[in-house]
């Protein structure tokens, strides 16, 4: 298909350069759709309106699921060889990650996604989370901390050749219909505004237009590039090591795709006047984002993915590495966001107990 878009427009450009130019364009259209949906799965989950803000993620996941798997009904692309349907699925770092991320979102009040959008919006918090996030991420993909990855990586379950829901009864056509039906009831009924319920169809349509774009638009056998589609957690680690050595180490779809969320949110907020800049407030503050970003690079790597890459962009595919993975972050954050309640409000009793003991002035 690439070669034949290259004869018919004469262009002298490798498909990796191309893929760059598709993620820098999905990502200027996530920045834009995210910014005005709030679209974020912590707030789905733990937020204050979160029955609204998980109609806005599940609206997005329907479309996701049903442009994934109608471009895999066309032939289009097929996700036999992906990570996500390895025979041996890595259970304990899928797992252990899982519920790292999810800690570290809820600490630091955004999933990976959502604070790529808010540093576009002159949120220095988001974009200090982003940078550790990315070391940390970087450090458990390539450095010191890949020997956690290796170690609890081996510890596997052999699913055989049933790693998805397309191998259940039923297949592929079946499944994909309910979850994508299950989605877009829950999504409609969650009392979301309809502008936003639409503009999250949007941005879930991003996720097969990157499975399409990748797998099928830029696939050329002599030059082949990866199979990709919206993600945080490598894109991120690859892009904070493009930028410190972009002279040898040439860009790839992960700087493409975080450059463009960052323009596009910042592009929103300029026009609908949502700019502005935010730092922290405390040191407490400082430590518990610092915290929940180290949590969240590690974890995102372990798990495979973050809410957005195993979450709506991997769910989409039917595999159960995906799904598991989601439900490690779901519970990872839950459990985390009980604990700071308990804590928050064992504390508030305590100062209470200690004021009543005071002497009267």
């Amino acid at each position: 298909m690439f070669e034949t878009i290259l004869e018919i427009t004469g262009w002298d450009i490798t498909p990796r350069a191309a893929s760059v130019a598709l993620a820098l364009a999905i990502g200027l259209a996530f920045g834009l759709l995210a910014e005005r949906s709030k679209f974020c799965l912590r707030s789905a989950l733990v937020g204050t309106a979160r029955r609204a803000s998980l109609g806005v993620w599940l609206m997005a996941l329907a479309f996701a699921v049903t442009g994934t798997q109608a471009a895999v009904f066309a032939e289009l692309i097929t996700f036999e060889d992906h990570r996500f349907f390895a025979a041996d699925l890595p259970i304990a770092a899928i797992l252990a990650g899982g519920a790292m991320f999810g800690a570290g979102m809820v600490l630091t009040r955004g999933c990976a996604s959502r604070l790529t959008v808010l540093a576009g919006t002159g949120n220095l918090r988001a974009l200090f989370v982003m940078v550790i996030f990315a070391i940390m991420a970087h450090a458990t993909l390539k450095g010191v901390l890949a020997p956690v990855r290796t170690t609890l990586g081996a510890f596997t379950v052999n699913l055989g050749e049933i790693t998805g829901f397309a191998a259940l009864p039923g297949g592929a056509l079946s499944w994909a219909s309910l979850i994508a039906l299950a989605a877009l009831t829950l999504a409609l009924r969650s009392g979301a505004q309809l502008k936003t319920l639409t503009i999250s169809a949007a941005l879930g349509l991003l996720v097969p237009a990157a499975w399409v774009g990748t797998g099928f638009i830029l696939f050329d056998e002599f030059d082949p590039i990866a199979l990709e589609s919206l993600s945080f957690t490598s894109p991120m680690a690859d892009s904070l090591f493009w930028s410190l050595a972009s002279t040898s180490i040439p860009a790839g779809f992960g700087a493409g795709l975080i450059g463009g969320v960052i323009a596009g949110a910042l592009i929103a907020s300029l026009i609908f006047g949502s700019f502005q800049w935010q730092s922290f407030e405390s040191p407490a503050q400082t430590g518990r984002y610092i915290g929940g970003a180290v949590l969240m690079g590690i974890g995102g790597v372990l798990a495979g993915g973050c809410t957005v890459g195993a979450g709506l962009a991997g769910i989409p595919t039917l595999s159960f590495a995906a799904l598991v993975a989601l439900m490690a972050i779901v519970a990872g954050a839950l459990v985390t966001n009980a604990l700071l309640n308990r804590a928050s409000s064992y504390g508030s009793d305590a100062r209470q107990a200690t004021q009543a003991t005071l002497p009267a002035e």
